[in-house]
């Protein structure tokens, strides 16, 4: 499971969906018990080679190999990365290395100050999410925009922007939105399939828009300094929002039928005043604020990540205090931080693992051996990156975005180097397409979550609606997705601009 889906109200306390069933599970009529089994004896086997007397570029394969099996058994991603990575390190070396590793890897892999921005974020975006703001978002987005053709649509991918700035991760995006926003566009006479597109992609900024706890984790993978990491997520996070925007327009202007105007429904446009509009902004004043707070605080240099993590930190406990004042608001900040706690903690373990499995590929030399293959087909930039985009869509219909992280990031960093490719747009790209592996069939659990939401009758409001159809709506949204994906491969500037400029502010 992903660090950041583990504060997610869609999930359980075992990282699970709690609607629906739990992604990468095999549909009906199949056997996942055969995909089971058949990942078992790969286990096994690759387990048994890392420990045979192999060049150590043969047993840093096959702990891949083992950890990539451990990841199909849904083995949580930590203890995917280290059991493989320890048992490689033994091979190698011996005992004497694993104790001297495990002496100061958790130290070393956590140690950094910078880090300490991530327990602040997480309780964050706990606070304002139990504090009742996501309602009035999609709210005001719905009041905003619904004069744009697919209005309701367009309102709930705002809205998901906006949301993006208060939870950080897709998943719990886009399950608030699907709660709110489907209902009411099935009413306003929605295709089914526009509805449930509209709220998928609706979460995809989630992982850009600062803060994005998946931003700071790569930025402690690949060592690269974190406030401007999250600066970097500005651009690229508003482009996907406008891209799916315009396309929402599109669809709306060139088949009506899609926003219910063509089937003799009711207009989707309802009378809304100014006052209504100015009200419902008044509603939800404390984001706006807090994302001020953040990007101008990081961006003139008066705080730093963890100074601006904190000030946010402190901000939000204040809006609990007030937003539920009624409600048990000291309850709600104790729950919080005993789910920081635990998500933390997680996260730290993760970067851990990530240390060790970096440490094993260094001394097998299976990166500089992939920089050196790269080098040697004579890839420039851009043909490289264009090829990333097609081997992190395949990664991502069987792995999630934190395992596709921390398995290509420490083999490619060499490769990156040889190329002059900037480690910061790299985070931006890698966490974008990781954030596409979220919907990605088969194994999408953004795909399953909101299948299993659509089952309940408050929110399909009688309409039937398949696995095929939330499947058919990805495919609609994708080839969008691929498009941002080649604009920022070819105008990196978007990611860059924004750290550039508060670099030479300084």
């Amino acid at each position: 499971m992903t660090s950041a889906t583990q504060t997610d109200p869609a999930l359980d306390d075992n990282g699970q969906p709690r609607a629906g069933r739990q992604n990468g599970a095999a549909p009906e009529g199949r056997r996942p018990w055969i995909v089971a089994a058949v990942t078992l004896v790969v286990l096994v086997g690759s387990a048994i080679c890392v420990m045979l007397p192999l060049v150590p570029e043969a047993i840093g394969i096959m702990a891949c190999v083992m950890m990539l099996a451990l990841l199909f058994l849904r083995v949580p991603v930590a203890v995917a990365m280290i059991i493989p990575s320890l048992l490689g390190l033994y091979a190698l070396r011996g005992m004497p290395l694993i104790e001297s590793t495990l002496s100061k890897l958790a130290y070393n892999g956590v140690s950094n100050w910078t880090l300490s921005v991530v327990p602040m974020f997480v309780l964050m975006g706990l606070l304002l999410w139990r504090s009742g703001l996501t309602d009035g978002i999609y709210l005001a987005g719905r009041k905003w925009l619904n004069w744009l053709p697919g209005g309701l649509a367009v309102g709930t991918n705002v809205a998901g922007a906006g949301l993006a700035a208060v939870s950080g991760s897709s998943v719990g995006t886009a399950y608030a939105l699907a709660r709110m926003g489907i209902p009411e566009m099935l009413k306003a006479g929605y295709d089914r399939r526009m509805a449930i597109g509209a709220v998928i992609v609706a979460g995809l900024p989630g992982q850009l828009i600062p803060p994005s706890i998946m931003l700071v984790i790569y930025a402690g993978i690949a060592e690269v300094p974190i406030g401007p990491q999250l600066l970097a997520g500005i651009g690229p996070g508003l482009l996907v929002a406008v891209m799916f925007t315009l396309m929402i327009i599109a669809f709306a202007v060139a088949k009506p039928e899609l926003v219910g105007r063509a089937r003799g429904v009711a207009a989707e446009r309802e009378k809304i005043s100014w006052g209504e509009r100015l009200m419902s902004l008044v509603r939800i004043w404390p984001v706006p604020v807090l994302i001020l707070l953040i990007i101008i605080g990081m961006f003139s240099g008066v705080f730093t990540a963890t100074e601006v993590g904190a000030a946010a930190a402190l901000f939000s406990v204040v809006i609990a205090l007030v937003w539920k004042r009624r409600d048990r608001p000291f309850a709600a900040i104790v729950e919080s931080a005993v789910a920081t706690v635990s998500s933390v903690g997680a996260i730290f373990f993760i970067l851990v693992a990530a240390a060790a499995l970096t440490s094993l590929l260094t001394l097998t030399g299976i990166s500089t051996g992939i920089a050196d293959l790269i080098e040697g087909l004579g890839l420039g930039r851009i043909q490289f990156l264009l090829v990333m985009v097609v081997v992190y869509l395949i990664l991502g219909m069987f792995m999630e975005p934190m395992a596709i992280m921390v398995l290509t990031i420490p083999i490619l960093i060499p490769t990156l180097h040889s190329l002059d490719i900037s480690l910061m747009w790299f985070g931006v790209f890698t966490v974008f397409m990781g954030e596409l592996a979220v919907v990605t069939p088969p194994v999408g659990i953004l795909s399953f979550i909101i299948h299993g939401m659509v089952k309940d009758p408050e929110v399909n409001m009688g309409h039937k609606i398949t696995l095929k159809d939330v499947f058919v709506s990805v495919g609609w949204f994708l080839p969008m997705s691929i498009a941002v994906a080649v604009i920022l491969i070819l105008v990196p500037e978007i990611a860059t601009f924004i750290p550039d400029l508060a670099s030479a502010q300084k």
